[in-house]
């Protein structure tokens, strides 16, 4: 089965991810499932044995360590299994996939092998950031309800990328409150993948205006550029709906957590400025401490505009942090853009 054929039809068969559980960690197709043929420590030992003393005395090593797991292989097969069909793969469609494949088949599973493995679907993330797409940047200072915005123009029917719902993490020193452990950037990309491989790439894609670097992953360096030669439509939401909208954000987390996240940024946002929001978060004045962080992100993301091309930047202000209202306000801004600009070009 080629990657091609797995992405047309996925879902449709249950998927065995054969490699050992730090590969599976580090980055694996999403929905598939590890039963590996090695954990970390036999794959290391079979490694060494096929460096040093070569193939035959690996597989040696390599039966004697799975055959006492076969039963348990065949076991955790039948509670994956679809129709009695199953899927395998490993990083290239080599030795381990084709394996457990044969174990499979002899235990009465139709099994099909993922030709060329995960590294095929890797080749295919790849190429799918390097492709030419049509990109929407959903701009603002930090407090805009971005995301929210995101949400309501999905709901809307436009073409969404979350960059930091995949990332499980907001952007800003702030933005691993309340969220799970990040991914590896290797599984960021997959999940990215995942979420935009079905869109029509002919229309456009809204992406918040993010740092190449969300958290701790890395956005992917084709999709990077792309990003940041794209129209930037900048939501210009008032200072105090902001300060209220973080507040509501944040204001649940306790007091450490927020000043820990202060403490993160202290040469960025001046000692003296740092010092002050800490003592306004001690004694629980949440909106002079959010003013104060403000200043610093707001002279930040200031600075970032000046760095792209000003006949790409669309100004939209916006009297409400209401997401619904200001994801149609910008649908709308693009619509009236798009028809005065056929209308010039026509004329021309």
């Amino acid at each position: 089965m080629t990657i091609s054929a797995y992405l047309s039809d996925a879902g449709s068969l249950p998927l065995v991810d054969v490699r050992s559980p730090g590969e599976f960690a580090t980055g694996h197709i999403p929905g598939a499932v590890n039963i590996p043929l090695f954990d970390n420590s036999e794959r290391a030992q079979v490694g060494i044995l096929y460096k040093h003393e070569g193939r035959q005395a690996a597989i040696r090593k390599g039966l004697s360590i799975t055959g006492p797991k076969l039963d348990k292989f065949i076991h955790e097969a039948s509670a994956l299994a679809k129709d009695n069909a199953i899927a395998v793969h490993c990083w290239r469609g080599g030795m381990r996939s084709q394996s457990m494949a044969t174990l499979f088949d002899f235990a009465g599973f139709q099994t099909k092998v993922l030709k060329g493995g995960y590294k095929s679907y890797r080749g295919a993330v790849h190429a799918l950031f390097s492709s030419q797409l049509t990109v929407y940047i959903l701009g603002g200072r930090t407090g805009s309800g971005k995301t929210k915005i995101l949400q309501a123009l999905r709901n809307a029917g436009e073409q969404v990328a979350d960059l930091e719902h995949l990332a499980h993490h907001k952007g800003s020193a702030f933005g691993d409150l309340g969220e799970e452990p990040q991914p590896s950037t290797e599984m960021f990309e997959n999940l990215l993948f995942e979420s935009i491989r079905n869109f029509d790439l002919s229309k456009p894609i809204w992406i918040e205006d993010e740092s190449h670097l969300i958290g701790s992953v890395f956005i992917p360096e084709a999709l990077w550029q792309q990003m940041r030669n794209a129209p930037v439509f900048f939501c210009d939401v008032p200072i105090h709906e902001r300060i209220q909208f973080l507040i509501h954000a944040y204001g649940q987390f306790p007091a450490e957590q927020l000043i820990g996240a202060v403490k993160k940024i202290t040469k960025r946002l001046g000692g003296q400025h740092a010092k002050a929001a800490v003592e306004c978060f001690e004694r629980g004045d949440l909106f002079k401490a959010t003013e104060i962080v403000l200043g610093y992100y707001d002279k930040a993301y200031a600075y970032g505009l000046t760095q792209r091309a000003h006949q790409e930047i669309h100004n939209i202000e916006m009297s409400t942090i209401n997401p619904e209202i200001n994801a149609q306000q910008l649908i709308d801004h693009v619509c009236r853009n798009a028809i005065t600009e056929k209308n010039i070009s026509t004329k021309s």
